[in-house]
């Protein structure tokens, strides 16, 4: 019995072995990749860097879409409502008067991004006895409603968000007592830092939080209360998980990042200009787009959100720098392509294909690459 018992212990220990390497290879090629984008300033140009900030507000606010749809099991089309909010939160708390036409509090830009995150998820929190009586499509309705919402409060308020026709512009970020614009002389490796170069860091530093902490939530007690729910309310119910709270938390944990998304976008475009009508920067084509983010990346997949933002925000941006330096879609006229309408058509045929052939998106093929390395070694142990 005592033999067998320690073959069993060996064989279980090289059957766990693989799986070590296989996540110090993991650890290895994520601290590879943050290496990779710390060095990019110093060798790309402004616009291109102008691009990687786009997309890594795309992540933020994917990363929280994909907590809310995927591992909770709430459809969500209000993102971009949620987004608006944060945008204006900041701007009128970090902001001054210009001349009295807006109201504006000065206060410090750091506090003013946090209030936003706040205001955001108290808003995401509000939504609650909603989102918690409604499922699938009619949360997904429901919530579709939060967007007109926005374009009302955007069109109607303009005291805090500048009207329609001119918007407001925001506070520059300051941190540490450095301000996020083109002042200042500071060089490194004879590379001029000014705007473009440090607003890349700000936009990394917030990207790497959002992800660490989205990965905590998930792989925690908090994760596991919304898959119980997602996977079978009932069950969740029986097993002490409380429905509600579970659903409520995920709205504003999705809701706080999508706040978080929303300053991220008034620092890039540098000012906040609510939408004229349903189709703009807050509209229900940024709604579409984060939610196509989230399937393409894999529903409930962290790491899949920020391929997912790569894909729907960064190729429209690396088409229209690529179209300038090579001449492409210069047509003009009702029947020209865009770069944003050769993207549309791109990741709606990716969403289609993800749909129809690999409904886990692109992190199940990366899981099945890694399953696959992982046997491979496995392998290899129980033959030596």
């Amino acid at each position: 019995m005592s033999e067998l018992a320690t073959r069993a212990t060996v064989t279980s220990a090289s059957a766990k072995a693989p799986a070590k390497p296989v996540r110090w290879l993991r650890l290895a090629a994520w601290l590879a990749l943050l290496a990779l984008l710390l060095a990019l300033p110093l060798y790309l140009g402004s616009e291109w860097l102008k691009a990687g900030q786009w997309m890594m507000t795309g992540a933020v606010g994917s990363i929280g879409l994909t907590m809310l749809v995927g591992q909770a099991g709430q459809l969500s089309l209000a993102h971009a409502f949620f987004l608006l909010m944060g945008g204006t939160t900041y701007t009128v708390l970090a902001s001054g008067t210009e001349d009295g036409r807006v109201i504006g509090f000065e206060l410090n830009p750091l506090f003013s991004m946090v209030a936003a995150i706040v205001v955001t998820a108290l808003l995401g929190l509000a939504f609650a006895p909603v989102s918690g009586r409604l499922r699938g499509i009619y949360l997904g309705v429901a919530s579709l409603s939060l967007v007109f919402i926005g374009l009302y409060f955007g069109q109607s308020a303009d005291r805090l968000t500048g009207g329609t026709s001119t918007g407001r512009t925001p506070a520059p970020f300051e941190l540490f007592g450095i301000t996020f614009d083109n002042s200042g002389g500071l060089v490194v490796l004879g590379v001029p830092f000014r705007q473009a170069e440090k607003m890349w860091y700000l936009y990394l530093a917030l990207t790497v939080i959002a992800f660490v902490l989205a990965r905590g939530a998930v792989n925690s007690r908090v994760g596991r209360s919304w898959r119980a729910v997602r996977d079978h309310e009932a069950s969740a119910a029986a097993m002490g998980v409380s429905v509600a709270r579970a659903k409520a938390g995920a709205f504003a944990v999705s809701s706080a990042y999508a706040g978080l998304a929303g300053v991220m976008t008034v620092l890039w475009f540098d000012i906040l200009k609510p939408d004229e009508n349903e189709f703009g920067t807050y509209g229900i084509n940024v709604s579409i787009a984060y939610l196509a983010m989230v399937i393409i990346g894999g529903l409930g997949s962290i790491g899949g959100a920020l391929v997912g933002a790569l894909i729907v925000f960064g190729l429209p941006q690396v088409l229209s720098l690529y179209s300038t330096q090579l001449g492409i879609f210069t047509g003009s006229g009702e029947g020209a392509f865009t770069p944003i309408l050769v993207s549309t058509f791109v990741y709606g045929a990716a969403i289609i294909l993800v749909v129809l052939f690999e409904p886990g998106g692109l992190a199940a093929i990366g899981r099945r690459i890694t399953g696959g390395l992982h046997r491979e070694r496995k392998k290899e142990g129980t033959s030596r």
